[in-house]
């Protein structure tokens, strides 16, 4: 390595510092590039120490010495940026192809470093001050170099992860300590030191080395440019990772990532605690976010899916709209917290994700969602859904879920005034601007495809434990004509008995019901296929509209819902009802009763809110638990007095179909032209009316869904045949 004769021989005070002059910070820049393409070639070419190795000789002469390390020497009388010339050749063990200028060129490095004793504590100062420089100038030219050094270190790390203390040791070394060394160490300095300390007569491997360095740097160089913190190898990488030079990006934060997945408890807890790693992360993400405009669109945000920190998508031409550059930075950034979450160990990728949920969740997001202003909270909302589609650890996700659903997993009442953030967001579904309530319900379908349970009984399973929403005191219903038929509700029949509408089907006069007290799925089917009467119904006149291309499609996404959910040891089984329990009020929740009250005024609402509240619900029933496939899919329970259920709210919605279609002279056509503009076949035109037959044809669209998904919950054969769907209206 270096040694302090050698630098106060060849450099001379007056070299480093002329006549009083401190070297400019442009100088120090060169110093640092001068410095880096001696020490990483040194590095990738250093071996384990033998008996030559400098630090168990005697201290022989400053030629001697060189001879015996093996080490690059600066030229005599070099000024601040001259070029590195070894004195020596290099040394027979060095890699072949490694070093700048080799045929592996950029950011290839050797395999081969010292050990232990190359970590000395007067190696690693100047290791620190080098470390202090690095990453902290946008664009500099030592970038290069810089990222080598870093690897070097890294991989060293990731071999032996107790070394990791002594690198981040670089705090120790303040600056105003720093400040307080002279630029250049004098003779008599040396020479007293060596007085002070007679019995270090042959130092360890680089004792000289650190003043060498200390001399070379000078104080003004020491101090990395703005911020209170100190130089370290995380803001070296940091700094590296914000290059504009892909490749070196690239390669810092690959070196980051090697870093955090060190394997060793010690090491990472002293990452966590000894080092500024998670919140310089999270900072540099935060200022992403900040410079995302306030404006963007929400669907604008949607068409940037899949960004990886790997390859970030250049905005281009076709698709480009204000403020892509700055989207795209910040959820590659994003995607980078979340692998390396992912990978890191257990200890940092906690630290991590709490610090993500503190300064990005807390700290500005929260603030967003609650904001006043309608383009704040649609944005914000947006650029969260953004977040939760590209989130994969448990660690974040178990944060984000605290964000957003909070501790709480007890039923709620119908009084309860909002107190969490869960409860604004869901009245954001249902507020005065569409714009915002279709895009919080995304938000919501978002996290209900996240693999994490307290989501689902935070919303929906918590408001069904017990069965409340099943009338107690009577027995169940053993024939269909102990319930309530469809004719004899009066919001189903009332207004339209003479108009000439009917409904399609009478379902079978008995459902079927299995040994477990479940009614049999094709009762279950038939009732939601039979519920928009013939005259509403349009898909028939149509090709590829049919129910057997919601069978399929459910079928995945079953199958999906099934495997993320299994490790939750759900009931196959329904609750037994006790006869004797008294009844108590059931309420659905507020995230229900928002859906239902929405599914109400389905007929009334925009195409894309109606659209975005049916994709919510059959998330929901694509859930493969007892009570949640009893209350929203079964048509036949005895609902207990005031309760509703998804199949009572839409045999209301049918009956305010069937008087408001007396007043659309010419329903069926109209009704079958919007649907062909629906579908793209015929240009779009304002019709009368249009948004009452919108709404109808995404009633029938979804019945048939529901349908769909209650096939394959439970198909009449058994859960693992070959699923050919039955004809549509039968089966």
């Amino acid at each position: 390595m270096f040694h302090n004769d050698q630098v106060v021989e060849g450099n001379s005070r007056s070299g480093w510092v002329a006549q009083g002059r401190p070297v400019s910070n442009r100088e120090g820049r060169g110093t640092l590039l001068a410095v880096l393409r001696v020490v990483v070639p040194w590095l990738c070419g250093g071996r384990a120490a033998g008996p030559a190795a400098p630090h168990l000789c005697p201290r022989p002469s400053v030629p001697a010495r060189h001879a015996a390390a093996g080490a690059p020497v600066l030229q005599q009388g070099a000024g601040p940026g001259a070029a590195p010339a070894p004195a020596l050749p290099q040394r027979p063990q060095a890699c072949a192809g490694e070093g700048p200028g080799s045929q592996r060129g950029g950011l290839g490095l050797g395999p081969s470093l010292p050990c232990h004793p190359f970590l000395s504590v007067s190696i690693l100062l100047p290791f620190q001050k080098l470390l202090q420089l690095g990453g902290t100038v946008p664009g500099s030219l030592t970038e290069k170099e810089e990222v080598q050094f870093t690897t070097v270190l890294c991989s060293k790390i990731q071999q032996d992860p107790d070394l990791l203390t002594y690198i981040l040791e670089g705090k120790i070394v303040s600056r105003k300590k720093a400040s307080r060394e002279p630029s250049a160490l004098p003779r008599e300095a040396a020479s007293v030191k060596d007085k002070e300390h007679p019995h270090s007569k042959a130092p360890d491997r680089a004792s000289c080395g650190t003043r060498a360095l200390t001399t070379q740097l000078p104080a003004e160089t020491q101090e990395p440019d703005g911020g209170p913190g100190e130089g370290s190898l995380i803001t070296s990488l940091i700094g590296l990772c914000k290059s504009k030079k892909s490749r070196v990006a690239l390669k810092a934060q690959e070196n980051l990532l090697l870093l955090v997945s060190v394997a060793s408890p010690a090491a990472a807890t002293c990452l966590v605690q000894s080092s500024p790693c998670c919140p310089a992360i999270v900072e540099h993400l935060c200022r992403l976010y900040r410079s995302v405009p306030t404006f963007l669109d929400p669907a604008d945000i949607a068409t940037l899916e899949g960004i990886s920190w790997r390859l970030p998508s250049a905005p281009s031409d076709e698709a480009s709209f204000p403020g892509k550059e700055a989207l795209a930075a910040f959820l590659g950034w994003f995607d980078y917290c979340d692998h390396l979450v992912t990978e890191a160990h257990p200890v940092v990728a906690d630290a991590l994700a709490k610090a993500v949920a503190e300064k990005l969740f807390m700290e500005i997001l929260q603030p967003q969602l609650l904001h006043v202003s309608e383009q704040s909270v649609l944005t914000s909302t947006a650029l969260l859904t953004a977040i939760l589609r590209q989130l994969r650890p448990a660690a974040l996700l178990r944060e984000a879920v605290a964000f957003l659903l909070g501790p709480d997993q007890q039923a709620a009442a119908p009084e309860d005034s909002p107190r969490t953030l869960c409860s604004h967001l869901i009245g954001h579904c249902d507020h005065l601007s569409d714009e915002i309530s279709v895009a919080t319900l995304r938000l919501f379908e978002e996290l209900l495809q996240k693999p994490h349970e307290q989501i689902i009984r935070s919303l929906i399973l918590c408001n069904l434990e017990g069965r409340p929403y099943v009338a107690r005191g009577s027995p169940e219903p053993e024939s269909y004509e102990d319930t309530l038929d469809l004719e004899e509700d009066p919001y189903f029949t009332d207004g339209f008995l003479d108009s000439g509408f009917q409904p399609s089907t009478k379902p079978p006069p008995a459902p079927a019901t299995n040994s477990d007290g479940r009614t049999a799925v094709t009762e279950i089917v038939n009732s939601f296929l039979c519920l928009v009467p013939e005259e509403a119904k349009t898909s028939a006149f149509l090709e590829e509209t049919g129910y057997d291309t919601y069978v399929h499609d459910a079928y995945g996404l079953f199958q999906e819902c099934s495997s993320r959910v299994a490790p939750w040891g759900w009931p196959q089984s329904l609750t037994p009802l006790d006869p004797h329990e008294p009844e108590r009020p059931f309420f659905e929740g507020h995230f229900l009763q928002m859906l239902f009250d929405r599914m109400s005024r389905i007929l009334e609402q925009p195409y894309s809110l109606n659209l975005q509240v049916t994709s919510v619900l059959s998330r929901l029933a694509l859930f493969p638990h007892p009570h949640i496939h009893e209350y929203l899919l079964d048509p036949y329970i005895n609902l207990a007095p005031g309760c509703r259920s998804l199949f009572s709210v839409l045999v209301r919605v049918i009956g305010d179909l069937m008087q408001r279609i007396q007043r659309v002279p010419q329903f069926p056509g109209k009704l079958l032209l919007v649907r062909k503009q629906l579908m793209g076949q015929v240009p779009g035109e304002q019709l009368d009316h249009q948004t009452l037959l919108q709404g109808v044809v995404v009633l029938e669209e979804f019945c048939k869904e529901l349908a769909a998904i209650a096939f394959v919950k439970f198909p009449p054969h058994g859960p693992h045949v070959h699923l050919s769907p039955p004809s549509e209206g039968h089966v």
